[in-house]
């Protein structure tokens, strides 16, 4: 379980992005999308993950944040499945609800290999910021995808969109931190009875 570490690149017309990563890292990040509040939410995800991470996106953001936002989060759920390698002796399995003052969010997930994403969380409005909300949900559906990981994400409550978005980051953080993390009872072993955690 040592020198879970892998790096991506992703090069395409809409946008040029480098992610590295090292699932036993300390949550250092080095951040930046060109997108404000999109680095900000990463942060988070980098600090309650204890993933450290390096993301440099360059992208068409004169047309809008949607092509940086959906790619930086297929080369990061690359970078992480690759750094996963086989899966040997993680936890698998985490979810948690977490708070943020008036919002309560809950990210549940299986580091299984097979991506899919369920979404139960609205926002009252189209925007934060400049930011739009529904880039949200974009960012989770490439991260699933491209990690290999089946995540739930559900808004129980909040009034504050910051707040939902944030919850969602930090929710799915701190699950992905548990579900990764060595297993000393599983002892290099693969916790599946497939004997594959690849698909």
């Amino acid at each position: 379980m040592t020198g879970r570490r892998a790096s991506v690149s992703r090069s395409t017309k809409e946008t040029s992005i480098a992610v590295s990563v090292d699932l036993d890292g300390k949550g250092v990040s080095t951040i930046s999308t060109g997108v404000g509040f999109f680095d900000h939410m990463l942060e988070q995800l980098c600090r309650h993950s204890l993933i450290d991470m390096e993301i440099k996106a360059k992208g068409d953001l004169h047309i809008d944040d949607h092509h940086t936002v959906e790619d930086t989060g297929i080369a990061l759920g690359q970078a992480i499945a690759k750094a996963l390698g086989e899966r040997r002796g993680i936890c698998r399995y985490a979810s948690i609800d977490l708070a943020m003052d008036e919002t309560l969010t809950r990210a549940a997930l299986d580091v299984s290999g097979r991506p899919f994403l369920v979404w139960q969380v609205e926002f009252s409005a189209p925007k934060i910021g400049t930011f739009d909300t529904e880039l949200v949900r974009e960012f989770f559906q490439a991260l699933a995808q491209n990690a290999g990981i089946t995540l739930h994400i559900a808004n129980h409550y909040g009034a504050n969109n910051h707040h939902i978005a944030e919850t969602c980051f930090k929710a799915v953080a701190r699950a992905l931190r548990a579900a990764v993390e060595h297993d000393p009872r599983q002892e290099g072993a693969i916790p599946s009875t497939k004997g594959t955690l690849n698909g």
